[in-house]
């Protein structure tokens, strides 16, 4: 019988993990790229049953109401549901979106993450800006031992409030929340993926890391 390969370890954690990025649309190219740059095994998602093997799931930024109508014609609503009741899930900028329970308008949400999120709440793409962050849960995962983060916000939402089993991991300057932490979810208003620092993607997979260690 022919050996079954071994799955790939990350340079950053003894666990080996498979991570999928739902790609029905947006830049989940770019979450690939640097997670494979890690060293984790990263593949695309598209149909139910690309989620049976994996170990965690990022949803990348986009158009959030074209993800969810994506979602419901390919019959994903509900796997991802289940998918994320059990296992990791990241969701930036639209994906922040679709992980929320609540962003004031009628479209397809997975609502697994206690945030409320408003759409498009810094305008429309010419209003897309750069900015730093401090992220005290980055401190010691990279060079910069302060845990500041320079963050890309491209039609971003933000996160207007979190509810009790969720915590704020970034604001910008003048309060306003734009990324959050609720157990094994995660989610960001900006594009950690647009940028050359993994950070993001090196605390996502701790997190992957304890869900597979507990």
């Amino acid at each position: 019988m022919a050996r079954k390969p071994e799955r790939p370890r990350t340079r950053f954690s003894q666990v080996y993990m498979k991570v999928g990025v739902l790609a029905l649309q947006g830049d989940f190219e770019e979450h690939i790229h640097i997670l494979r740059s890690m060293g984790v095994e990263a593949v695309e998602v598209r149909l139910p049953d690309q989620l049976q093997d994996l170990d965690a799931l990022i949803i990348p930024g986009g158009e959030s109401t074209t993800i969810g109508k994506l979602a419901s014609e390919f019959g994903l609503i509900e796997p991802l549901r289940g998918f994320g009741r059990e296992k990791p899930i990241w969701g930036t900028c639209a994906g922040a979106i679709f992980l929320s329970k609540d962003a004031h308008r009628s479209q397809p949400l997975l609502s697994l993450m206690d945030i409320t999120v408003e759409r498009n709440a810094f305008g429309r793409q010419v209003n897309s800006f750069e900015t730093e962050l401090d992220v005290p849960a980055l401190k010691g995962l990279g060079p910069d031992q302060n845990g500041s983060f320079h963050a890309v916000f491209i039609r971003a939402p933000l996160i207007e409030s979190v509810g009790e089993g969720a915590q704020v991991l970034a604001r910008l300057e003048d309060g306003r929340i734009v990324a959050a932490q609720q157990g094994r979810w995660l989610a960001t208003s900006f594009h950690p993926e647009l940028t050359d620092d993994d950070r993001f993607h090196r605390y996502f997979v701790s997190l992957v890391e304890k869900q597979e260690n507990s």
